[in-house]
């Protein structure tokens, strides 16, 4: 595991402190969840448009000759 230095002004640790002893955890545990979450929604971002891509590939659908405009679409 690594570490890292971040700088926070003081209004806002103290603020973070006071929640991370009321939620029994401390700043760092929070900080680390945090990082963690967005790491576990930009993988399965990725892994949703690589699957939808494979999807896409695989599918025998063929789509028809276009019989309506923009237009018509967005009742213009």
């Amino acid at each position: 595991m690594k570490n890292i230095t971040l700088a926070v002004d003081e209004d806002t640790l103290r603020i973070v402190r006071r929640y991370a002893s009321e939620h029994d955890t401390t700043v760092n545990a929070i900080v680390r969840d945090h990082l963690a979450r967005i790491a576990r929604n930009e993988t399965r971002a990725r892994d949703a448009v690589r699957e939808l891509r494979a999807m896409s590939d695989r599918s025998a659908a063929e789509l028809g000759p276009v019989t309506w405009s923009r237009d018509e679409l967005h009742d213009r």
